[in-house]
């Protein structure tokens, strides 16, 4: 690789963390090795190209253009952290993964039939998952953070719903929105 190409590949990995919270390869990597999957899979599921993956992991290409793509990393990402956590076993999350893999995506903050209870409310997981959604398509985890300590001292209930919702579990914000309900 030549010197253009590095600077290249540098600076898409910069707008990935940037977007993303971290570069894509990093995130990717640790999606397979936590879900068990080999790159073909990954990108089955997400719906690319196995070239595309590969573009998208190598630095070659520093957006995912699909929003529906973007918002099955951010489903794996979470099935990642349930099976890493063991609130679900191996065998779910096959069957979430051909879940998330037919999943079309939709605006972030349109709720559709499947993320409502059976009165048609949006479940506590949908509406936290906005929330988090929300924030990080303004900043990356590491900027929520730095903003969070910032106003630790003299905001500290903000401080921590940044850091919650911002860069933080899914499991962990459905908790602390849950306790904050009347």
């Amino acid at each position: 690789m030549d010197a253009a190409q590095q600077d290249t590949t540098a600076r898409a990995r910069e707008l990935q963390r940037s977007w993303y919270g971290e570069p894509l390869g990093a995130l990717f990597r640790r999606l397979i090795d936590d879900l068990g999957l080999n790159q073909a899979r990954l990108a089955a599921v997400l719906g690319l190209s196995a070239p595309m993956l590969s573009q998208l992991m190598s630095g070659q290409r520093a957006k995912i253009g699909n929003p529906a793509v973007v918002q099955r990393v951010q489903a794996l990402q979470e099935l990642a952290g349930q099976v890493a956590d063991g609130s679900i076993s191996a065998a779910e999350a096959t069957a979430r993964m051909d879940e998330i893999k037919k999943s079309q995506g939709g605006s972030v903050l349109t709720g559709t039939g499947q993320t409502t209870n059976s009165s048609g409310a949006p479940t506590v997981r949908r509406v936290v998952r906005e929330i988090q959604s929300l924030l990080r398509s303004v900043a990356a985890a590491g900027d929520i953070i730095d903003a969070a300590d910032t106003l630790a001292t003299t905001h500290p209930e903000l401080a921590e719903f940044l850091k919650v919702y911002g860069a933080g579990r899914t499991a962990d914000a459905v908790a602390h929105y849950e306790s904050h309900q009347s």
